[in-house]
């Protein structure tokens, strides 16, 4: 059991910051913890890559509290090529918002490719939409999969259908600039929908910018503007970045307190959802102005197994099993089908290094079930296969036994500051 006092600094070390994507985390629990702490948080990587393209196509938006991100950087300067090579290297969103973008600005010319893992994700359902809508993309590869050619066409046709249960991601980059194409655009979408609140969240910053859209049942319809009046955005902090500090809290005794800005109550972000989960166990989660605070209670005896759909949400995923494998409760997580096409295939790697640990678990396509635990192995060395969240997600577990995290500075890509944080909290990071 975590018992709860002052946080301790142990001290954050590169031996070799030219490499530091490949750094070894050591990290060692305080004896001692008690969460009483105030950590800031910058912008939300998904909203801040939904305005910065925004930003692109209406120079008048003014964004303030941007994610520091690898992904978000790579987003910017992707946004401001013209012509050649556009690497984007394992930034998803990046790679499917730019397709569409690029595919919209008549005279640009780009190859926009990225790393290993990224040409085997696949891309030909947004590329075949496009190309129903006219524009000029082809393979520079294998088809269906990235690189991509694109010539920037003018966009007249204004219909187009999707599968509605691909990643949100698809649709959003259809979306964010269809206020560019000539007749806006009427997007259709067959059967049910995944993910709706990224969806939301697309919409509404549109709305916010004076974009006019509708969604009633499958059909969202966006019209078209030529220009937007100044306006100043503020990106509301990473609600994802906030799940392991949701975890960190299931695991301590009550009274611990955490406070994270900058949070609102009526947020955009799927992953706000969190409030509602973890009150299973026993976060109790406020507001007072930006500042959202979490609170340790008891938990329930009786809450020793969680079963969630997790549709419109996948991306908590990872921390949840994790937070229900340190505490000794089952869980089966469905609606994650979404997960096999991330950075990595994120349920089998769960289930790697979760067994690894100790755990009893399996998955299937789009579901992990994982059965209660009374052991968690020590020193255990975990794999993050180029994927950020598997970082994350799994530090919560060395507040109770010493882990090592490989390719530890892979955070760099949603949360530069991760490691620094964790170090507040009393947790000893060692980077070798």
């Amino acid at each position: 059991m975590l018992v709860c006092t002052t946080s301790i600094s142990l001290g954050l070390y590169f031996v070799n910051p030219s490499k530091a994507h490949f750094l070894k985390a050591t990290l060692t629990p305080s004896e001692n913890l008690r969460f009483n702490s105030d950590i800031v948080i910058t912008g939300s990587k998904s909203e801040t890559n939904r305005l910065l393209l925004l930003q692109a196509l209406f120079p008048n938006v003014a964004l303030n509290n941007v994610s520091n991100s690898d992904d978000a950087q790579v987003m910017q300067a992707g946004l401001g090529k013209t012509e050649g090579e556009v690497d984007i290297h394992h930034a998803g969103t990046a790679m499917r918002f730019l397709t569409a973008f690029f595919a919209t600005q008549a005279g640009r010319e780009v190859l926009l490719t990225g790393s290993p893992r990224m040409k085997e994700r696949p891309i030909k359902v947004l590329v075949e939409a496009l190309q129903d809508l006219g524009a000029d993309i082809s393979y520079a590869a294998n088809e269906g999969y990235p690189p991509l050619k694109i010539k920037g066409n003018k966009m007249t046709k204004e219909w187009v259908s999707l599968p509605a249960n691909i990643s949100s991601q698809y649709i959003s980059a259809l979306l964010l600039n269809a206020p560019h194409f000539e007749n806006g655009l009427t997007l259709e979408l067959i059967g049910e929908i995944t993910s709706v609140p990224y969806i939301k969240m697309t919409l509404r910053l549109l709305d916010k910018i004076g974009v006019k859209t509708h969604f009633e049942g499958n059909t969202i319809q966006v019209w078209p503007k030529q220009g937007v009046n100044t306006t100043n955005m503020t990106v509301e902090s990473d609600w994802s970045s906030a799940s392991y500090f949701y975890s960190i809290m299931a695991l301590a005794e009550a009274g611990s307190r955490i406070s994270l800005t900058a949070y609102t109550q009526d947020s955009l972000q799927g992953d706000s959802v969190l409030q509602e989960i973890y009150r299973f166990f026993g976060v109790e989660t406020t507001f007072a102005d930006d500042t959202l605070t979490l609170t340790k209670k008891e938990r329930p005896e009786a809450n020793t197994h969680l079963e969630l759909d997790l549709v419109n949400a996948p991306d908590i995923a990872q921390t949840i099993a994790v937070s229900c494998f340190a505490l000794g409760i089952s869980c089966d997580l469905v609606g994650l089908h979404t997960l096999k096409i991330k950075e990595t295939d994120r349920l089998e790697a769960l289930q790697t290094e979760l067994s690894k640990l100790g755990a009893q678990i399996e998955v299937t396509d789009k579901s992990l079930h994982l059965k209660p635990s009374t052991k968690i192995n020590e020193g255990v060395s975990i794999a993050t296969y180029h994927d950020h969240r598997m970082a994350m997600a799994f530090a919560p577990l060395a507040f109770k036994v010493p882990l090592y995290v490989e390719d530890a500075m892979v955070v760099s890509k949603s949360y530069p500051d991760f490691w620094t944080d964790m170090e507040k909290l009393g947790l000893g990071v060692v980077m070798v």
